[in-house]
């Protein structure tokens, strides 16, 4: 026992102090793209070519985030540098329009209306669905409870049933064999339930979209609350998405 005091003793505190100060990932880590269509050279599509899910447009220079793997190719296909990432982890928006960047700036997620705010309280319960995506979306989503991140400490909790929670977290591009299982668990949601995409997967069906196993991500007649782009999204991206859709950046700022 005295060891294992010693040993957490020199460990410290290790939670990350988000939402205050700048939070800075892994040096690695790909965040917001930064888009300066005044450096794309004329009639060159070579990043839209090399793009493995078909995120980028051309004429004028636009970035679907929410099909966007965030996959390098693109940077280093483009000579001029008009498409670079940043380190910025703040990607979640709450319409699908938002996310098509052409810019620098994203139109990040605003809070959920008042009366629904009010109605949660200070916690969200959340239920997730993995509706057959690879587990990595599903992996970030489990570090969110880890001790670095700690998404408990801002009220916000994974649940076992849907009839306890009060929204539902979907990961995946929904497969036609777990359609019913995520229509059912939606429904078993008391309302007013709130739905967030995580992930290209269910935004848009990421490297699986066109699959005739896959419905493209959530669908359309299930509407969605908050999206988080990713593949698979940093917990701080996670993090930050379901804080501003709470108003919990607004309160602290």
């Amino acid at each position: 026992m005295s060891n294992l005091l010693k040993t957490r003793a020199h460990q410290g505190h290790q939670t990350t102090a988000f939402p205050k100060g700048p939070q800075v990932p892994l040096e690695r880590f790909r965040g917001l793209p930064v888009i300066d269509a005044a450096k794309c050279a004329e009639n060159c599509t070579a990043c839209a070519d090399i793009c493995p899910t078909e995120a980028i447009l051309t004429r004028p220079l636009r970035l679907d985030l929410g099909a966007c793997l965030f996959c390098p190719l693109c940077e280093t296909a483009c000579p001029e540098g008009a498409i670079a990432f940043s380190s910025d982890h703040r990607l979640a928006t709450r319409t699908r329009g938002d996310l098509l960047l052409s810019g620098p700036v994203i139109k990040l997620a605003s809070a959920l209306e008042e009366r629904t705010r009010k109605l949660l309280g200070r916690s969200l319960k959340l239920r997730q669905v993995s509706a057959g995506g690879c587990n990595g979306c599903e992996a970030e989503l489990t570090a969110t409870g880890n001790v670095i991140f700690d998404l408990g400490r801002f009220g916000i909790q994974f649940v076992a049933l849907p009839r306890h929670a009060d929204g539902i977290v979907v990961t995946g591009p929904v497969t036609r064999n777990m359609e019913s299982a995520l229509r059912e668990t939606y429904q078993a949601v008391p309302t007013p339930r709130i739905v967030i995409a995580t992930g290209a997967c269910a935004i848009s069906g990421g490297p699986f979209a066109g699959a005739e196993a896959s419905l493209n991500g959530i669908p359309s007649d299930i509407p969605v609350d908050l999206y988080i782009p990713g593949c698979p999204p940093h917990p701080l991206t996670v993090l930050d998405g379901l804080l501003r859709l709470l108003g919990g950046l607004e309160r602290r700022s």
